[in-house]
Protein backbone atom coordinates (compact mmCIF):
# COMPACT_ATOMS: atom_id res chain seq x y z
CA UNK A 1 0.00 0.00 0.00
CA UNK A 2 1.08 3.60 -0.84
CA UNK A 3 0.96 4.10 3.21
CA UNK A 4 3.69 1.22 3.90
CA UNK A 5 6.91 2.32 5.31
CA UNK A 6 5.76 6.45 6.58
CA UNK A 7 4.16 7.84 9.07
CA UNK A 8 0.38 7.70 9.53
CA UNK A 9 -2.12 10.36 10.50
CA UNK A 10 -5.70 9.08 12.28
CA UNK A 11 -7.95 9.39 14.37
CA UNK A 12 -8.36 7.71 17.60
CA UNK A 13 -10.27 8.10 21.56
CA UNK A 14 -7.57 8.58 23.77
CA UNK A 15 -7.77 8.31 27.16
CA UNK A 16 -6.01 11.02 29.11
CA UNK A 17 -6.74 10.13 32.24
CA UNK A 18 -8.31 7.36 34.42
CA UNK A 19 -12.48 8.19 34.37
CA UNK A 20 -12.80 10.64 31.98
CA UNK A 21 -14.42 10.67 29.03
CA UNK A 22 -12.55 9.38 26.18
CA UNK A 23 -10.99 12.06 23.69
CA UNK A 24 -11.16 11.62 19.60
CA UNK A 25 -7.48 12.94 18.29
CA UNK A 26 -5.41 13.01 15.40
CA UNK A 27 -2.80 10.91 16.45
CA UNK A 28 0.71 9.68 14.16
CA UNK A 29 0.88 5.94 13.93
CA UNK A 30 4.60 4.94 13.26
CA UNK A 31 5.44 2.13 10.40
CA UNK A 32 5.99 -1.72 12.14
CA UNK A 33 9.20 -2.64 12.99
CA UNK A 34 10.32 -6.14 12.93
CA UNK A 35 7.65 -8.62 13.49
CA UNK A 36 4.97 -6.05 13.66
CA UNK A 37 2.32 -5.72 11.50
CA UNK A 38 0.37 -1.76 11.12
CA UNK A 39 -3.40 -3.13 11.00
CA UNK A 40 -6.48 -0.45 9.68
CA UNK A 41 -9.17 -1.44 12.35
CA UNK A 42 -12.53 -1.52 10.61
CA UNK A 43 -14.50 -2.46 13.93
CA UNK A 44 -13.76 -2.45 17.57
CA UNK A 45 -16.64 -3.58 20.54
CA UNK A 46 -15.88 -2.41 24.10
CA UNK A 47 -15.02 -4.80 26.54
CA UNK A 48 -15.41 -4.67 30.42
CA UNK A 49 -11.69 -5.03 30.75
CA UNK A 50 -11.19 -1.61 28.53
CA UNK A 51 -13.31 0.01 31.42
CA UNK A 52 -11.91 -1.47 33.95
CA UNK A 53 -8.42 -0.28 32.87
CA UNK A 54 -9.47 2.94 32.18
CA UNK A 55 -11.17 3.35 35.23
CA UNK A 56 -7.74 2.49 37.08
CA UNK A 57 -9.16 2.05 40.42
CA UNK A 58 -6.85 -1.39 41.06
CA UNK A 59 -4.16 -1.09 38.99
CA UNK A 60 -0.94 0.55 38.03
CA UNK A 61 -2.01 3.86 36.16
CA UNK A 62 -0.53 4.05 32.57
CA UNK A 63 -1.94 7.12 30.49
CA UNK A 64 -2.29 9.19 28.35
CA UNK A 65 -3.39 5.37 26.52
CA UNK A 66 -5.31 4.36 23.61
CA UNK A 67 -7.66 1.47 25.28
CA UNK A 68 -9.27 -1.25 22.80
CA UNK A 69 -8.47 -5.08 22.08
CA UNK A 70 -11.71 -6.40 20.83
CA UNK A 71 -11.59 -5.68 17.18
CA UNK A 72 -11.23 -7.08 13.58
CA UNK A 73 -9.14 -4.93 10.79
CA UNK A 74 -7.28 -5.44 7.86
CA UNK A 75 -3.55 -5.63 7.24
CA UNK A 76 -1.98 -2.11 6.30
CA UNK A 77 1.87 -3.44 5.63
CA UNK A 78 3.91 -5.53 7.74
CA UNK A 79 7.04 -5.12 9.41
CA UNK A 80 10.93 -6.74 9.10
CA UNK A 81 10.62 -10.60 9.21
CA UNK A 82 6.87 -10.96 8.89
CA UNK A 83 5.84 -13.78 6.91
CA UNK A 84 2.53 -15.28 7.47
CA UNK A 85 0.94 -11.96 7.00
CA UNK A 86 0.54 -9.90 4.02
CA UNK A 87 -1.23 -6.54 3.24
CA UNK A 88 -5.02 -6.93 2.33
CA UNK A 89 -5.13 -10.05 4.82
CA UNK A 90 -8.22 -10.14 7.35
CA UNK A 91 -7.11 -10.53 11.15
CA UNK A 92 -8.22 -10.87 15.18
CA UNK A 93 -5.88 -8.83 17.40
CA UNK A 94 -5.77 -10.61 20.86
CA UNK A 95 -4.71 -9.18 23.95
CA UNK A 96 -2.38 -12.58 24.09
CA UNK A 97 -0.19 -14.34 21.89
CA UNK A 98 1.23 -17.30 20.25
CA UNK A 99 4.83 -16.76 19.17
CA UNK A 100 5.01 -20.69 18.44
CA UNK A 101 8.86 -21.17 19.95
CA UNK A 102 7.98 -20.92 23.63
CA UNK A 103 7.43 -24.04 25.91
CA UNK A 104 3.56 -23.04 25.89
CA UNK A 105 3.51 -22.73 22.31
CA UNK A 106 4.90 -26.31 21.55
CA UNK A 107 2.58 -27.62 24.53
CA UNK A 108 -0.81 -29.07 23.18
CA UNK A 109 -1.91 -27.93 26.40
CA UNK A 110 -1.57 -24.86 27.25
CA UNK A 111 -2.11 -21.23 25.58
CA UNK A 112 0.29 -19.19 27.77
CA UNK A 113 2.51 -17.86 25.56
CA UNK A 114 5.87 -16.74 27.46
CA UNK A 115 6.63 -14.22 25.04
CA UNK A 116 3.23 -12.68 24.31
CA UNK A 117 1.27 -13.37 27.96
CA UNK A 118 -1.09 -10.80 28.68
CA UNK A 119 0.74 -7.85 30.16
CA UNK A 120 -1.75 -4.90 31.48
CA UNK A 121 0.84 -2.54 33.07
CA UNK A 122 3.19 -2.31 29.63
CA UNK A 123 2.61 0.19 27.62
CA UNK A 124 5.10 0.09 24.97
CA UNK A 125 6.19 -2.54 22.14
CA UNK A 126 7.81 -5.46 23.28
CA UNK A 127 10.76 -5.42 20.26
CA UNK A 128 12.43 -1.78 21.50
CA UNK A 129 10.24 -0.62 24.35
CA UNK A 130 8.72 2.39 22.83
CA UNK A 131 5.44 3.11 21.60
CA UNK A 132 4.05 3.71 17.94
CA UNK A 133 1.44 6.71 18.96
CA UNK A 134 2.25 9.81 19.26
CA UNK A 135 0.57 13.50 19.49
CA UNK A 136 2.68 16.10 18.06
CA UNK A 137 5.73 13.81 19.07
CA UNK A 138 4.56 12.41 22.54
CA UNK A 139 4.20 9.44 23.18
CA UNK A 140 0.79 7.75 23.52
CA UNK A 141 0.68 4.44 25.61
CA UNK A 142 -0.93 1.12 24.07
CA UNK A 143 -2.92 -1.33 25.79
CA UNK A 144 -2.51 -4.88 26.21
CA UNK A 145 -0.78 -4.96 22.87
CA UNK A 146 -3.23 -4.34 20.65
CA UNK A 147 -4.86 -0.75 21.41
CA UNK A 148 -7.62 -0.63 19.00
CA UNK A 149 -9.52 2.62 19.40
CA UNK A 150 -7.08 3.55 16.55
CA UNK A 151 -8.42 3.68 12.85
CA UNK A 152 -4.81 2.49 12.63
CA UNK A 153 -2.56 0.48 15.35
CA UNK A 154 0.67 -1.72 15.28
CA UNK A 155 0.45 -4.83 16.70
CA UNK A 156 3.02 -8.10 17.54
CA UNK A 157 2.77 -10.89 14.19
CA UNK A 158 2.12 -13.19 17.17
CA UNK A 159 -1.43 -11.17 18.58
CA UNK A 160 -3.02 -11.35 15.20
CA UNK A 161 -5.11 -14.18 14.09
CA UNK A 162 -5.59 -14.26 10.25
CA UNK A 163 -9.44 -15.19 9.46
CA UNK A 164 -11.41 -15.94 6.79
CA UNK A 165 -11.76 -12.85 4.62
CA UNK A 166 -15.33 -13.67 3.22
CA UNK A 167 -16.26 -13.09 7.32
CA UNK A 168 -18.13 -10.09 8.32
CA UNK A 169 -15.58 -7.85 10.65
CA UNK A 170 -18.48 -6.38 12.02
CA UNK A 171 -19.80 -9.28 13.91
CA UNK A 172 -16.52 -12.00 14.03
CA UNK A 173 -14.84 -8.96 15.57
CA UNK A 174 -16.56 -9.67 19.23
CA UNK A 175 -14.64 -13.76 19.12
CA UNK A 176 -11.13 -11.65 19.73
CA UNK A 177 -12.12 -11.67 23.29
CA UNK A 178 -15.02 -12.06 25.47
CA UNK A 179 -17.17 -14.40 23.42
CA UNK A 180 -13.83 -17.12 22.80
CA UNK A 181 -13.19 -17.12 26.30
CA UNK A 182 -16.86 -18.00 27.84
CA UNK A 183 -17.14 -20.54 24.86
CA UNK A 184 -14.02 -21.89 25.26
CA UNK A 185 -13.87 -22.43 28.73
CA UNK A 186 -17.44 -24.69 28.23
CA UNK A 187 -16.26 -26.01 24.80
CA UNK A 188 -12.26 -26.91 26.08
CA UNK A 189 -12.09 -27.09 29.52
CA UNK A 190 -15.45 -27.88 31.31
CA UNK A 191 -16.03 -30.18 27.85
CA UNK A 192 -19.68 -31.23 29.09
CA UNK A 193 -20.86 -34.52 27.06
CA UNK A 194 -24.70 -34.11 24.87
CA UNK A 195 -27.06 -34.47 28.02
CA UNK A 196 -25.27 -33.06 30.72
CA UNK A 197 -26.39 -30.50 33.35
CA UNK A 198 -24.74 -27.45 33.17
CA UNK A 199 -24.51 -24.22 35.70
CA UNK A 200 -23.03 -20.82 34.60
CA UNK A 201 -22.72 -18.34 37.52
CA UNK A 202 -22.78 -14.66 35.67
CA UNK A 203 -24.59 -14.02 32.82
CA UNK A 204 -22.69 -11.03 30.87
CA UNK A 205 -21.17 -11.60 27.83
CA UNK A 206 -18.44 -14.15 28.92
CA UNK A 207 -21.19 -16.36 30.58
CA UNK A 208 -23.18 -16.31 27.96
CA UNK A 209 -21.01 -17.19 26.11
CA UNK A 210 -20.24 -19.83 28.09
CA UNK A 211 -24.01 -20.65 28.34
CA UNK A 212 -23.95 -20.55 24.66
CA UNK A 213 -21.13 -23.21 24.61
CA UNK A 214 -23.08 -25.84 26.56
CA UNK A 215 -25.91 -25.11 24.01
CA UNK A 216 -23.46 -26.31 21.24
CA UNK A 217 -22.33 -29.85 23.41
CA UNK A 218 -26.04 -30.39 23.51
CA UNK A 219 -26.72 -30.14 27.44
CA UNK A 220 -29.93 -30.85 28.68
CA UNK A 221 -30.31 -28.53 31.23
CA UNK A 222 -28.57 -24.98 31.83
CA UNK A 223 -29.12 -23.76 34.79
CA UNK A 224 -28.03 -19.58 34.74
CA UNK A 225 -27.18 -17.94 38.53
CA UNK A 226 -27.04 -14.76 38.79
CA UNK A 227 -28.54 -11.70 41.09
CA UNK A 228 -30.25 -9.83 38.41
CA UNK A 229 -33.28 -11.09 37.67
CA UNK A 230 -33.45 -9.25 34.21
CA UNK A 231 -31.05 -11.47 32.87
CA UNK A 232 -32.93 -14.44 32.35
CA UNK A 233 -35.57 -13.50 29.28
CA UNK A 234 -31.56 -12.67 27.88
CA UNK A 235 -30.26 -15.79 29.08
CA UNK A 236 -32.96 -17.81 27.05
CA UNK A 237 -31.96 -17.03 23.52
CA UNK A 238 -28.56 -19.06 24.84
CA UNK A 239 -30.26 -21.64 26.00
CA UNK A 240 -30.61 -21.06 29.68
CA UNK A 241 -33.94 -23.50 31.06
CA UNK A 242 -33.27 -22.50 34.78
CA UNK A 243 -32.59 -19.67 36.72
CA UNK A 244 -31.79 -19.45 40.35
CA UNK A 245 -31.01 -16.09 41.53
CA UNK A 246 -28.45 -16.62 44.98
CA UNK A 247 -31.01 -13.47 47.10
CA UNK A 248 -34.32 -15.34 46.74
CA UNK A 249 -33.11 -18.11 49.14
CA UNK A 250 -31.93 -18.65 52.74
CA UNK A 251 -29.55 -20.81 52.35
CA UNK A 252 -25.83 -21.11 50.08
CA UNK A 253 -26.88 -21.41 46.43
CA UNK A 254 -24.59 -24.38 46.04
CA UNK A 255 -27.17 -26.43 48.23
CA UNK A 256 -29.82 -25.32 46.28
CA UNK A 257 -28.03 -26.45 43.00
CA UNK A 258 -27.50 -29.38 44.57
CA UNK A 259 -30.69 -30.01 45.47
CA UNK A 260 -32.51 -29.06 41.90
CA UNK A 261 -30.16 -31.51 40.31
CA UNK A 262 -30.30 -34.07 42.53
CA UNK A 263 -26.81 -34.43 44.18
CA UNK A 264 -25.03 -31.93 41.88
CA UNK A 265 -24.37 -30.43 38.53
CA UNK A 266 -22.19 -32.19 35.97
CA UNK A 267 -20.57 -28.72 35.21
CA UNK A 268 -20.01 -25.37 36.19
CA UNK A 269 -18.26 -22.62 34.61
CA UNK A 270 -17.71 -19.37 36.59
CA UNK A 271 -18.20 -16.12 35.16
CA UNK A 272 -18.14 -13.16 37.74
CA UNK A 273 -14.80 -13.21 39.44
CA UNK A 274 -16.14 -13.24 42.93
CA UNK A 275 -14.16 -15.38 45.37
CA UNK A 276 -17.92 -16.87 46.75
CA UNK A 277 -19.48 -17.41 43.42
CA UNK A 278 -16.36 -19.61 42.46
CA UNK A 279 -16.58 -21.76 45.58
CA UNK A 280 -20.39 -21.75 44.89
CA UNK A 281 -19.44 -23.00 41.03
CA UNK A 282 -16.90 -25.54 42.89
CA UNK A 283 -19.34 -26.93 45.62
CA UNK A 284 -22.29 -27.26 43.36
CA UNK A 285 -20.84 -30.15 41.02
CA UNK A 286 -21.82 -33.39 41.94
CA UNK A 287 -19.17 -36.00 43.39
CA UNK A 288 -17.40 -38.70 41.50
CA UNK A 289 -17.35 -36.63 38.12
CA UNK A 290 -18.47 -32.67 38.43
CA UNK A 291 -15.63 -30.24 36.88
CA UNK A 292 -15.69 -26.44 37.90
CA UNK A 293 -14.15 -23.95 35.40
CA UNK A 294 -13.04 -20.71 36.50
CA UNK A 295 -12.69 -17.78 34.55
CA UNK A 296 -13.34 -14.73 35.97
CA UNK A 297 -10.50 -12.72 37.24
CA UNK A 298 -10.58 -12.24 41.70
CA UNK A 299 -9.90 -9.54 43.77
CA UNK A 300 -6.11 -9.64 43.88
CA UNK A 301 -6.59 -10.28 47.85
CA UNK A 302 -9.17 -12.93 47.25
CA UNK A 303 -8.61 -16.13 48.76
CA UNK A 304 -10.25 -19.19 47.56
CA UNK A 305 -11.62 -21.48 50.67
CA UNK A 306 -13.17 -24.91 50.56
CA UNK A 307 -13.02 -28.53 52.27
CA UNK A 308 -10.28 -30.99 50.93
CA UNK A 309 -13.05 -33.81 51.35
CA UNK A 310 -14.77 -31.89 48.08
CA UNK A 311 -12.18 -33.00 45.73
CA UNK A 312 -11.32 -36.43 47.46
CA UNK A 313 -14.81 -37.29 46.66
CA UNK A 314 -14.03 -36.74 43.14
CA UNK A 315 -14.75 -33.13 42.28
CA UNK A 316 -12.00 -31.29 40.19
CA UNK A 317 -11.84 -27.72 39.93
CA UNK A 318 -10.02 -26.28 36.85
CA UNK A 319 -8.77 -22.74 35.92
CA UNK A 320 -8.94 -21.28 32.21
CA UNK A 321 -7.21 -18.45 30.37
CA UNK A 322 -8.68 -16.86 27.34
CA UNK A 323 -11.01 -19.98 27.03
CA UNK A 324 -7.56 -21.88 26.33
CA UNK A 325 -7.33 -21.00 22.58
CA UNK A 326 -3.98 -20.43 20.96
CA UNK A 327 -5.02 -17.14 19.12
CA UNK A 328 -2.99 -17.98 16.08
CA UNK A 329 -3.96 -21.49 16.02
CA UNK A 330 -7.30 -21.62 16.95
CA UNK A 331 -9.27 -18.24 16.66
CA UNK A 332 -9.77 -19.18 13.01
CA UNK A 333 -11.55 -22.11 13.59
CA UNK A 334 -13.64 -20.72 16.09
CA UNK A 335 -14.46 -17.87 13.02
CA UNK A 336 -15.38 -20.98 10.83
CA UNK A 337 -17.63 -21.79 13.23
CA UNK A 338 -19.67 -18.95 12.84
CA UNK A 339 -19.49 -19.10 9.24
CA UNK A 340 -20.77 -22.89 9.48
CA UNK A 341 -23.77 -21.38 11.50
CA UNK A 342 -23.02 -23.45 14.51
CA UNK A 343 -22.52 -20.32 16.36
CA UNK A 344 -24.42 -17.77 17.01
CA UNK A 345 -22.63 -14.48 17.02
CA UNK A 346 -25.41 -11.96 16.26
CA UNK A 347 -27.18 -12.20 19.83
CA UNK A 348 -24.15 -10.78 21.26
CA UNK A 349 -23.87 -7.96 19.76
CA UNK A 350 -26.85 -5.53 21.29
CA UNK A 351 -25.90 -2.02 20.24
CA UNK A 352 -23.72 -0.47 17.46
CA UNK A 353 -22.17 2.96 17.39
CA UNK A 354 -20.26 5.28 14.98
CA UNK A 355 -16.48 5.10 16.83
CA UNK A 356 -17.08 9.57 17.08
CA UNK A 357 -19.74 8.03 20.01
CA UNK A 358 -17.55 6.19 21.67
CA UNK A 359 -18.47 7.52 24.86
CA UNK A 360 -21.81 6.36 24.39
CA UNK A 361 -20.61 2.34 24.61
CA UNK A 362 -18.56 3.04 27.95
CA UNK A 363 -22.20 5.06 29.56
CA UNK A 364 -23.98 1.86 27.88
CA UNK A 365 -21.03 -0.52 29.97
CA UNK A 366 -21.67 1.11 32.97
CA UNK A 367 -25.03 1.40 33.38
CA UNK A 368 -25.11 -2.70 32.29
CA UNK A 369 -26.94 -2.38 29.16
CA UNK A 370 -26.95 -4.58 26.47
CA UNK A 371 -24.06 -7.55 26.06
CA UNK A 372 -21.58 -6.00 22.94
CA UNK A 373 -21.56 -2.39 21.48
CA UNK A 374 -20.27 -2.19 18.14
CA UNK A 375 -17.78 0.67 17.48
CA UNK A 376 -17.77 1.58 13.47
CA UNK A 377 -14.37 3.49 12.52
CA UNK A 378 -14.47 6.18 10.40
CA UNK A 379 -17.65 7.47 11.27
Amino acid sequence: MATAGKVIKCKAAVAWEAGKPLSIEEVEVAPPQAMEVRVKILYTALCHTDVYFWEAKGQTPVFPRILGHEAGGIVESVGEGVTELAPGDHVLPVFTGECKECAHCKSEESNMCDLLRINVDRGVMIGDGKSRFTINGKPIFHFVGTSTFSEYTVIHVGCLAKINPEAPLDKVCVLSCGISTGLGATLNVAKPVKGSTVAIFGLGAVGLAAMEGARLAGASRIIGVDLNPAKYEEAKKFGCTDFVNPKDHDKPVQEVLVEMTNGGVDRSVECTGNVNAMISAFECVHDGWGVAVLVGVPHKEAVFKTHPMNFLNERTLKGTFFGNYKPRTDLPNVVEMYMKKELEVEKFITHSVPFSEINTAFDLMLKGEGLRCIMRMGE
